[in-house]
């Protein structure tokens, strides 16, 4: 299985969507935790790094301009 490649500041989307309805996050703070903020009320969370990469869909937006997928 591919490993999903992502970086600091971009917009992921993840596969259950936040409580506020908008299931985008910015990843804000990457290490064996990440923290990722919702880009629709900017409440942010912590999570363990095997739990983000198992929940997340795909790269909506990258920091450095081009799309992944």
């Amino acid at each position: 299985m591919e490993r999903k490649v992502f970086g600091l500041g971009d917009v992921v989307l993840m596969k259950k969507p936040h409580p506020c309805g908008t299931n985008e996050m910015e990843i804000i703070r990457m290490g064996m935790d990440i923290r990722i903020k919702c880009t629709g009320c900017h409440h942010s969370v912590l999570i363990p790094r095997a739990k983000f990469e198992k929940n997340m869909k795909k790269v909506l937006r990258s920091a450095a301009g081009e799309t992944k997928e």
